[in-house]
């Protein structure tokens, strides 16, 4: 698992966030990414979707592991696809809250209205390039961690 803190204002406490993406260099690019943010954050990087679920339910290694405030979901992992994920997510009573963003390389149409059908909260192509990607990132700061009210804030 790799973990990235970034330290910001101390009233604004930390904000967890669970990256499900099998891809190192997407990884990576979520990280730097997230490395210039305004707010405070720490990034929770797990390879696939059973490593997802074990950390949102907080089992095995992941028993002491924070919850989540957002879920960045991959849609095609290796063991458990985001597909099969989101559905586990959004069934699950204590999980179902959390904002769920599907970033895919997939612009298929058949994966965003499966994505929303099961009630992701966005769907997100990944841009190719780093500075398209630091901009969604952005946009997502600033809807998600200014604009919206999250639920346990």
């Amino acid at each position: 698992m790799l973990t990235m803190t970034r330290t910001g204002s101390p009233e604004a406490g930390t904000v967890h966030i669970l990256v499900a993406e099998d891809s190192v260099a997407d990884a990576g690019l979520i990280r730097e990414a997230m490395r210039t943010s305004r707010i405070s954050n720490e990034l929770h990087v797990v390879p696939d979707g059973v490593e997802a679920l074990a950390y949102l339910r907080r089992t095995g290694k992941y028993s002491g592991s924070p919850r989540p405030s957002m879920i960045f979901l991959d849609l095609n992992m290796p063991r458990k696809d985001g597909r099969e994920v989101l559905r586990e997510i959004k069934a699950d009573a204590d999980l179902r809250r959390i904002p769920v963003i599907i970033l895919s390389s997939s612009g298929a149409e058949e994966d965003v209205v499966g994505a929303y059908d099961h009630h992701a909260n966005v769907y997100i192509r990944k841009p190719v390039d780093f500075e398209a990607f630091r901009g969604i990132v952005r946009q997502i700061e600033s809807f998600w961690f200014s604009a919206a009210e999250l639920p346990g804030a």
